[in-house]
């Protein structure tokens, strides 16, 4: 059965949302950086019985995503639903980051999420069917966050042109666009969040949404 694909499936939204999908039986492919922040996510899907294969990529590095993607689709077969999750989420005002460090957040931020696109995208226009669903966030860009606010803004936009680019082919593209910080137990539960990227993936064409907030509410 083609199965789901997390890239960035560290603590909190990318593991929940990996467990939400496999809990529905899809087999889950899990991209991260860290081979500790994959372990811990393999054990935390590992009771739902479905087929997981972890990768280590660099959201970053073109290379590499692509690379894990190739993996993924050889292993579990073209992937139904896509989830774009990384991001770099530190603090930082105007001013306070190098022009590197800027262009740094911004090809995990924004970048990434285009070459994951980019590279599965085709291949569900082809098929008439697919999904691709990107973690938005920052709804009202704040000072203290200066390259989150501009890494969110430009993904919003990216859903946009993915959607005009694929969406009449029959591709699913979708924000999910949190609004409050993640943690356990509070109104921005990620298991709670990972609920609407189940909803984007199950939702009828004629009803797609771009774009879901969850705010806490």
């Amino acid at each position: 059965m083609p199965g789901a694909v997390i890239i960035g499936a560290g603590p909190g939204i990318g593991r929940a949302v990996a467990r939400r999908f496999a809990r529905e039986g899809l087999p889950v492919a899990l991209v991260a950086r860290s081979q500790a922040t994959l372990k811990a996510t393999v054990d935390a899907v590992a009771p739902t019985g479905v087929q997981v294969l972890a990768l280590s990529a660099d959201a970053a590095d073109e290379t590499s995503l692509r690379a894990a993607l190739d993996e993924a689709a050889a292993e579990l077969g073209a992937p139904e639903v896509v989830v774009y999750n990384a991001a770099i989420i530190r603090p930082d005002g105007p001013g306070d980051l190098t022009v590197r460090e800027h262009l740094d957040a911004w090809a995990v931020n924004v970048v990434g999420a285009l070459t994951a696109a980019a590279h599965v995208a085709p291949g569900m226009a082809a098929r008439g069917r697919g999904t691709f669903l990107i973690t938005g966030g920052m709804p009202e860009p704040k000072r203290e966050y200066v390259s989150l606010s501009l890494g969110k803004a430009g993904v919003r936009t990216l859903v946009e042109l993915l959607d005009q680019e694929y969406g009449p082919s029959g591709v699913h593209v979708a924000s999910v666009t949190v609004a409050g910080p993640v943690a356990p137990g509070t109104a921005f539960d990620p298991d709670d969040i990972a609920e609407h990227y189940w909803h984007l993936h199950t939702q009828p064409r004629d009803a797609w949404d771009r774009e879901v907030v969850h705010d806490g509410s």
